[in-house]
């Protein structure tokens, strides 16, 4: 089968192809931007197969490129890269190209790694180490004019070569492996990761068969790196819609291994004919919302670990029933050892997460009691610029059922959002600084360093938060000669 595709008709890939007739190489582009070629998704990267050397067909193609093109070598893995931006290929702008190149191989693997032993093969071989049928699909380069390849028989420029009929899975929307899923998984557990998220990215099923096997395989994801997890973990938070790969981490039993805090969150206890609700499909609602209005990766995760804190805070009042109470600043201790077990980064994107579980509460608690201005100012002094992502995560949290009771705390959020624009305007709260300074403080009063500025300092800040006076110099400078005075401190 030929591939009618304007895509394929594009000079970059010719040029590979006429490069590799030259050096009488089989070449193939193969994997993920063929996928995407049939699913119309935009794939800026383009894996080529070569039997043979795959660094050789690369450098020869980054030669024809030209000055703008660079060549990365690693003859350790048999790979070369080629990137380069503005190119002019055949008289062609291209503004920017991706490629990686790779000697078509085998693969053998031991219990105890998923690091196979790699050995040069055919393009069948190459095509039976793939993850899926999806990826294993390969489309023909060569023009077919000075090699013969697959014995005697001469591939055409654009033939699609699909020998676990991946066009067929496409079209049935499935998750499939080209092999024996049990040895496929086992041999690279990673695998199970990717299937879960490519059925997540793509809105795709996993195969009756290789789900099982992605069941009785679980335990062999402890071989894989968590830093190689969380890389799969980020592409799944970064799906249209992220709750099905938490889901299917969950059915498949690989959920508990890679993230018991989050399976605590399961289930509902009933006491006295009163339950509260599964916390963990909460969450995962809470996920889905935020992700409507934001692409941004932490936010998302902020909203995975917004009540993270309960199962350690729930407990049984008689007269309130089920209460968490404090369960955000719980769950915000708790960010850092999960950040730090799970491999994510222990930088300002843990401290802001830290930051949103902590304060997701706040404004539903500003909202459910009269809307002061001191009240306000705090939140906007306390979530700096991060105030609008904050609003975001509560607007996200509100998943009652009730349409009326939805609907009112939305117009409520709305008035906290009209209240913070008008003291921001007035008093200039976010991300302040006292406007008299440590050292101004001890000028005036003749202090060496001590922890006397700091409280003098700190008096300042919450006479501007409270509104006893406005965020200005002179009014700062004033209050605190007049504290020094009254000996109130």
């Amino acid at each position: 089968m030929r591939v009618e595709n304007p895509k394929i008709e594009n000079e970059v890939l010719h040029l590979i192809g006429e490069t590799a007739d030259r050096m009488g190489l089989e070449c193939y582009v193969i994997g993920g931007w063929v996928r995407d070629l049939f699913l119309h998704r935009p794939s800026t990267d383009i894996d080529v197969v070569v039997v043979g050397s795959g660094i050789l067909l690369a450098e020869e193609v980054a030669k024809r490129l030209g000055k703008g093109a660079h060549l990365s070598v690693f003859k350790t893995y048999g790979t070369a890269q080629v990137k380069g931006e503005r190119l002019k290929v055949k008289g062609e702008r291209i503004d920017s190209v991706e490629l990686e190149f790779v000697g078509a191989r085998k693969e053998s693997y031991t219990r105890d790694s998923r690091n196979p032993i790699v050995e040069d093969g055919t393009l069948q071989e190459d095509q039976n180490r793939r993850d899926f049928t999806i990826n294993a699909m390969a489309i023909c380069l060569n023009k077919g004019e000075r090699l013969k390849v697959k014995g005697e028989r001469v591939l055409q420029y654009g033939e699609l070569l699909d020998p676990f009929d991946g066009m067929g899975d496409l079209e049935r929307c499935i998750i499939r492996t080209p092999l024996d899923p049990d040895i496929t998984f086992s041999d690279d557990p990673l695998r199970m990761m990717r299937a879960i998220r490519f059925a997540t990215q793509l809105g795709f099923n996993i195969d009756s068969e290789t789900f099982d096997a992605i069941v009785r395989n679980k335990e062999r994801i402890g071989i894989i790196t968590k830093e190689r997890i969380a890389e799969e973990l980020h592409k799944i938070m970064l799906s249209r819609r992220p709750s099905e790969g938490w889901i299917l981490l969950d059915k498949t039993g690989l959920l508990p291994l890679i993230f018991p805090e989050l399976v605590a969150l399961k289930g509902i206890e009933v006491k006295e004919g009163r339950g509260h609700k599964d916390v963990f499909y909460h969450t995962l609602k809470v996920l889905d919302n935020i992700s409507e209005n934001t692409d941004k990766l932490w936010l998302r995760w902020a909203a995975l670990l917004h009540d993270i804190g309960k199962p350690k805070s729930k407990a049984w009042d008689p007269q309130a029933g089920w209460t968490f109470r404090n369960h955000n600043y719980i769950g915000a201790k708790m960010v850092p050892k999960i950040f730090a077990k799970m491999k994510l980064p222990l930088n300002e994107k843990m401290e802001y997460v830290k930051k949103m579980v902590d304060l997701h509460m706040r404004p539903i608690n500003l909202i459910e009691d009269t809307v002061t201005d001191s009240a306000v100012r705090r939140l906007l002094f306390e979530a700096g610029d991060d105030i609008d992502d904050l609003m975001l995560l509560c607007d996200a949290d509100i998943t009652s059922r009730n349409e009326e009771k939805k609907a009112r705390f939305h117009h409520n959020y709305q008035l906290v959002r009209q209240k913070m624009v008008e003291l921001e305007e007035r008093d200039r709260i976010r991300n302040f600084q006292p406007p008299v300074d440590g050292k101004e403080i001890m000028e005036l009063f003749h202090l060496e360093p001590c922890s006397l500025v700091g409280e003098l300092k700190s008096a300042i800040k919450d006479a501007i938060l409270d509104g006893v006076i406005p965020n200005d110099h002179e009014a700062a400078k004033q209050f605190v000669i007049e504290l020094w005075q009254k000996k109130k401190i």
